[in-house]
């Protein structure tokens, strides 16, 4: 297991919207640090620093949030951006318990071509990303799907994706995360083989 990313924070005694606003005039961003036992620490972090986080961790990779010496293990839980700059607003941190399960949304990422789409067919991605369980040093950043061996009417199910042991995807009811289905060439395809079985008959 690859060693955690450790990253410092400070302490912020002022609150609320005039507080937060003075730090991010100076560069900083406001966040709140939720731990396990319910108490509430709000911290603030300098903005590239945490860009740089933000694109190492995402929001499933566990790291330590150092609070003035003190660390503790914990996830991204929500990044609050400028409704029309790009710009972090605020960070919620969340502490987790190494031994106990949460759940988060991951990305579904597709590779390879599928040998359905060059027949003819076309390629419909339904879900972008799942939500699955799992103790948070066991979940995967995204979920990788292969498509090259899918055929024209070939399905992906929630039930069939490739995850770490330990880690499962959240449903009542399995559902269909992508689907091969004929597009306009294969369906000419189709027409064309069928008036050709009627001929013979």
């Amino acid at each position: 297991m690859a060693e955690r990313i450790n990253f410092p924070v400070t302490k912020r005694e002022g609150l609320g919207k005039g507080a937060n606003r003075r730090l991010r005039e100076q560069g900083l961003i406001p966040g709140i640090f939720y731990s396990t036992t319910g108490e509430n620490i709000p911290v603030t972090t300098e903005t590239l620093p945490f860009a740089k986080l933000y694109k190492t961790v995402g929001k499933t990779t566990v790291f330590n949030l150092d609070i003035e010496g003190e660390t503790k293990p914990c996830m991204l839980w929500k990044v609050e951006m400028h409704p029309f700059k790009n710009r972090v607003q605020h960070i919620d941190f969340y502490g987790v318990d190494l031994e106990k399960e949460v759940s988060v949304k991951v990305e579904v990422k597709l590779t390879g071509a599928s040998k359905g789409v060059k027949a003819g067919g076309r390629l419909e991605h339904y879900r972008d990303t799942v939500s699955i369980v799992g103790k948070p040093e066991l979940l995967p950043s995204l979920i990788t799907v292969d498509v090259t061996e899918m055929q024209i009417d070939s399905s992906v199910y929630a039930s069939a994706l490739q995850l770490p042991e330990g880690v499962r995807v959240v449903y009542e009811n399995d559902f269909v995360i992508l689907r091969v289905v004929p597009g306009r060439a294969a369906t000419t395809e189709d027409v064309a083989e069928e008036a050709g079985k009627k001929k013979k008959k």
